[in-house]
């Protein structure tokens, strides 16, 4: 029989709601003032030790994008858009509000996949989290 080895990114705690209100705030206040102009809105939701955040922004759209072709109005395009969330992250919760692991995004395989805060760790707080994350924003 093998040894237990602790896996940072299979398990978790299921995320009490104190605990989700104060992630919540921290993340809202620490991308409001590093990322203020780069979203519009964050989506920030909770499923079991989960947290998902994710980020909504203007859409670019050129004049000359082909509507016709899609069947849709300029308006409806970019309200389709705009109310798309942009993944940025998921965190896993351990019980301790300091150190989460992280899911970084990966669009081109559409999965949260494990990735390492700087420090070398796999654990870090939501702001460096979000930090990470942000390249989305970019």
């Amino acid at each position: 029989m093998s040894p237990w080895v602790k896996d940072p990114h299979s398990g978790g705690v299921k995320i009490p709601p104190a605990v989700q209100e104060r992630v919540k705030q921290r993340i809202l206040n620490y991308a409001a003032a590093n990322y203020a102009g780069k979203y519009t809105r964050l989506g920030i939701r909770f499923r079991s030790q989960f947290c998902y955040v994710d980020a909504y922004t203007e859409p670019d759209v050129p004049l000359d994008f082909p509507f016709k072709e899609l069947r849709v109005s300029r308006e409806e395009y970019l309200e389709r858009r705009r109310n798309t969330p942009l993944h940025l992250c998921r965190l896993r919760y351990f019980s301790d509000e300091e150190a989460w692991t992280l899911g970084f995004y990966a669009y081109s395989s559409e999965k949260y996949e494990p990735c390492m805060f700087p420090n070398g760790s796999f654990y870090g707080t939501p702001e460096e989290a979000f930090a990470i994350s942000s390249m989305y924003l970019e």
